[in-house]
């Protein structure tokens, strides 16, 4: 297949949006699957894990290939809850082209709002599918004020729903100037309404003088009054959209199977292949200030990301990637540049959902699944030895909340290490560690639907009945002063002791993580020595010194020390560091960081002022209210984590059963002085009852 005849999409939106109903639409019509999998009986292709089938949710974003219009159409279905946002996250870094999906209903949801500036990160085209055009309370063109205001999408409709709600019968094409309506699995291609040529004539002259803003030839024509014909305006409307200058919006009803061939026509039309993408840059492994181009073509250098790793029950892990440049053989040696390593290709997988079919080479553009990959995981390069080079790699927001894991014998418990060790490789969002006072396994991800799957898993996948804790809350360790200590570390055995002398200063670093200085002149400490400073620093980072949580965004200061040719060691001065870290940070006035959860509830008016006063009762911060619909509005803020657990009972209860909400992490704030105390307290409580 030429490289211009391949689309790698991605369909991404807020939860219950219908992205998977559109993908199954999409595999039907294009014949890769025979029958219509349904989200609601547990049926769907795409979703084959079984707790997406039990929850009617997509959890792990699946990949699959389709044929179009003699074009191959790579598709990745990925989650709408925010809980899996590293899922979209990784499927956002490797697609070229996106399909924005939109409810009629609801317009631009929260959701809706993360994934897109996902998209703008990654700078990905897109084009947006108004699902949902059936239901009662369909808007079309309050969906595309709403992208305009909310998204600074600049929409440009290309089409007219021909009515809506019940009566949603079809589409006016205002490119080609034909009416499309649909029946069962058919559609019928004819003149537009009399009564619609009105407002087609009216959308088609908003698109023309919109094109005009990014194409002279259309500019031209459209300021000496002439025609501009339908190829123009589709060759117009595929640049703008790849240069991200207009988001081209179309309509239907995915369930109904309204719209969906249009939106096939319109991947090809409109998003990118890999050639229109062009070069992607690496940067070099020895200067990160130098980079390196690498084109889609099979005769530059072999160059790829791995953006996903799954355990598959069959043929064990497999590794996604995306491949931007060169060819990739099976047998063949590659170098993985994140991690300094050689790897050997096994087979060379492509998936059709639950399928696979077996390559022996893959080419640029390709999206493949490798088995039997022993070193690399997700966000990591792959490319040829003699050309190394670094992709950018992954964007993975921290985990912030964290579940107490035991399982009710010894036996079990190898069982669970290997299954969450198994499940931490493939979801980078997911962590684990030990508690070392209490020796308890901490899970950590990114909400309680999450780590709830995570739990599901273990029990049905790897067969470990995991007895969970109550959820808590993860925190963040920081300082809020400059604070200096001396520390010496002398220990006299019988044989040989242990000497260590270090002087450090540290000072807060916002946003910037962690920052190791070496100011040692002299060779007061031999070079030797000075990466085991940092080890012993980084040993305390991890555990952290107030409560046990991660110290973020210090800069440590290595000034001064000593040494004895004799008793120092590399073992001595990590103790020391750690030690002489530890008092330093004790008297730079620390702080607890909570996170601050960004949330937004639609509500119907009836209950507006119970959900405020509940927020505000929660140390919530209320910063917009907008109206949502007739008769509802939408309330945007900021509340603390430790105060949401057990909110959506609450709101069910407030609004007999009519309002909802989603959050996601905003960022780390500091606890107020009494909230802190009060939380420390709590926490040393809480460890006192399990030792």
């Amino acid at each position: 297949m030429p490289f211009q005849k391949v689309r790698n999409i991605g369909i991404a939106a807020h939860i219950d949006a219908g992205k998977t109903t559109v993908t199954e639409r999409m595999l039907f019509f294009t014949g890769t699957t025979r029958k219509l999998g349904e989200v609601h009986d547990g049926q769907a292709t795409m979703d084959f894990m079984k707790q997406e089938q039990e929850r009617g949710i997509t959890i792990a974003s699946a990949a699959i290939s389709c044929k179009w219009r003699n074009h191959q159409v790579n598709i990745i279905d990925t989650p709408g809850h925010v809980d899996f946002t590293v899922e979209v996250e990784r499927s956002l870094r490797v697609i070229d082209g996106m399909i924005a999906l939109f409810s009629a209903v609801d317009g631009v949801e929260p959701q809706s709002e993360t994934v897109w500036n996902q998209a703008d990160r990654y700078r990905v085209p897109r084009i947006a599918f108004v699902n949902k055009m059936d239901r009662i309370g369909a808007d079309f063109a309050e969906c595309i004020r709403q992208m305009d205001e909310y998204l600074d999408a600049n929409p440009v409709a290309l089409q007219v729903p021909i009515g809506a709600e019940d009566n949603f019968t079809g589409i006016i094409d205002i490119v080609d100037r034909t009416a499309v309506t649909f029946k069962e699995f058919d559609r019928e291609v004819g003149d537009i309404p009399a009564e619609y040529a009105e407002a087609a004539d009216a959308a088609r002259a908003t698109l023309i003088e919109k094109l005009a803003d990014f194409n002279d030839e259309i500019a031209d024509k459209y300021l000496n009054g002439q025609e501009v014909s339908n190829e123009l305006i589709k060759r117009a409307v595929r640049e703008s959209t790849i240069k991200l200058n207009i988001t081209p919006v179309l309509c239907g009803a995915a369930y109904k199977n309204k719209g969906v061939h249009i939106l096939l026509d319109a991947v090809v039309d409109y998003l990118p292949s890999p050639i229109d993408k062009g070069a992607v840059t690496g940067s070099d492994i020895d200067n990160p200030e130098k980079t390196h181009l690498r084109h889609p073509a099979a005769s530059d250098p072999f160059c790829a990301l791995a953006f996903k790793l799954i355990h598959d029950p069959y043929v064990g892990q497999q590794t996604f990637i995306r491949i931007y440049s060169g060819e990739l053989k099976s047998g063949m040696q590659v170098y993985n540049s994140s991690k300094g390593k050689t790897e050997r290709i096994g087979r060379i997988m492509k998936i059709h959902a639950k399928d696979r079919e077996e390559l022996d080479t893959a080419y640029p553009g390709d999206i493949v699944a490798l088995i039997g990959m022993k070193v690399t995981k997700t966000g990591d390069t792959l490319c040829d030895e003699k050309h190394p080079v670094l992709l950018e790699t992954i964007f993975i927001p921290p985990s912030v909340i964290e579940l107490k894991v035991t399982v009710p014998s010894k036996k079990e418990e190898e069982k669970l290490g290997i299954a969450l060790r198994k499940l931490s490789m493939e979801d980078p969002s997911f962590h684990i560690r030990v508690d070392e006072e209490t020796n308890e396994t901490i899970m950590a991800g990114m909400g309680e639907l999450h780590l709830e799957i995570i739990v599901d898993r273990l029990k049905h996948e790897f067969d470990v009945e995991a007895i969970v804790g109550e959820p808590s809350v993860s925190y963040r360790e920081a300082i809020s002063a400059e604070a200096e200590y001396n520390y010496k570390h002398a220990k006299q055995t019988g044989g040989r002791g242990q000497y260590a002398h270090c002087v450090m200063r540290i000072e807060p670093n916002p946003g910037k993580g962690f920052e190791f200085v070496d100011h040692i002149k002299g060779g007061v400490i031999p070079a030797e020595y000075i990466p085991s400073v940092k080890k012993g620093v980084e040993s305390v980072l991890e555990d952290g010194v107030l409560a046990g949580f991660p110290v973020v965004d210090v800069r440590v200061v290595l000034i001064d020390g000593s040494y004895h040719d004799v008793d120092s060691s590399d073992m001595a001065f990590r103790t020391c560091a750690s030690i002489c870290f530890k008092e330093a940070f004790r008297k730079a006035s620390p702080k607890l960081l909570e996170p601050l959860m960004k949330i937004e509830v639609n509500t119907p008016d009836d209950y507006i002022g119970d959900v405020i006063g509940d927020l505000n009762r929660r140390r919530g911060k209320i910063e917009a209210m907008r109206r949502f619909r007739k008769g509802a509005q939408k309330v945007n803020g900021f509340v603390p984590l430790m105060e949401m657990f057990g909110y959506a009972t609450q709101l069910r209860n407030l609004s007999s059963g009519r309002a909802n909400y989603s959050m996601e992490f905003h960022q780390y704030v500091p606890l107020n002085k009494d909230m802190q105390e009060k939380t420390l307290a709590a926490l040393k409580e809480k460890k006192l009852q399990k030792v």
